[in-house]
């Protein structure tokens, strides 16, 4: 929940953009290395089914190709190349360097647009052969998705992303039992509820957010925020 007693954790969003590649390994290997919080990515599947890590449902802003990721196998997408010459990362991949680290994940299902078949149990699989120090945060602007994901494992911990003003959060958490909400901009009302906020870049923002001690910000500038919040909240 959001409480003066919780310290907000600030998320690499895609990684460290303000730096490094978008949703590449070689800015998540920096967060790791460089004591980010956490990190928060993007899930989409080839079109053999495996999942991949990147933003838009298109190759053509980020990477050296063009077209869809449901159109390409995965050993076709693995000849494109990101802005740093790197491969588009597969999530096993992420998993591997994320794995034992102490730093907390958001995945997101980018399904609002292209609902892949089966990606839900094929994330959840995959992820159930890893251990992680905390349990993995599962977000989608989709609702199916999320409730496909709780048909397949209600443990997991699920949050509703939404660009949308929501009336009564609390209401919308507990009727879908959901561990949250990641809204665009603080919700309008102060109910008890576990709110991450994205995207947070303007340092008077984030300002706000932090003494409001909102349970979690994504930004493309981790460093930044952890010292901003740091001096708002304090180090302990």
């Amino acid at each position: 929940m959001n409480s003066s007693k919780n310290k907000t954790i600030v998320f690499g969003h895609r990684g460290y953009p303000a730096k490094f590649a978008e949703n590449s390994m070689e800015g998540f290997r920096n967060a790791v290395a460089n004591g980010a919080e956490g990190v928060e990515f993007d899930v989409h599947l080839t079109q053999d089914g495996v999942p991949v890590v990147m933003h838009d449902e298109k190759v053509d802003r980020t990477t050296d190709g063009t077209g869809y990721i449901k159109d390409f196998t995965l050993k076709r997408l693995r000849k494109l190349h990101l802005s740093n010459g790197e491969p588009v990362p597969t999530l096993q991949e992420l998993f591997e360097l994320l794995e034992n680290q102490d730093i907390q994940i958001n995945l997101e299902f980018k399904t609002g647009i292209i609902h892949y078949h089966g990606i839900e149990k094929t994330v959840l699989s995959l992820a159930y052969l890893y251990h992680f120090m905390h349990p993995i945060i599962y977000s989608s602007f989709d609702y199916v998705t999320l409730k496909n994901c709780q048909e397949i494992d209600p443990n997991q911990i699920y949050c509703y992303l939404t660009d949308e003003e929501v009336v009564n959060s609390a209401k919308l958490v507990k009727d879908n039992h959901f561990a949250g909400i990641h809204p665009g901009k603080l919700l309008p009302t102060r109910e008890v509820v576990t709110e991450r906020i994205w995207t947070v870049d303007d340092p008077q923002i984030a300002k706000k957010y932090f003494q409001e001690h909102v349970a979690g910000i994504f930004t493309n500038n981790y460093p930044l925020m952890i010292k901003l919040r740091d001096q708002i909240q304090g180090k302990g």
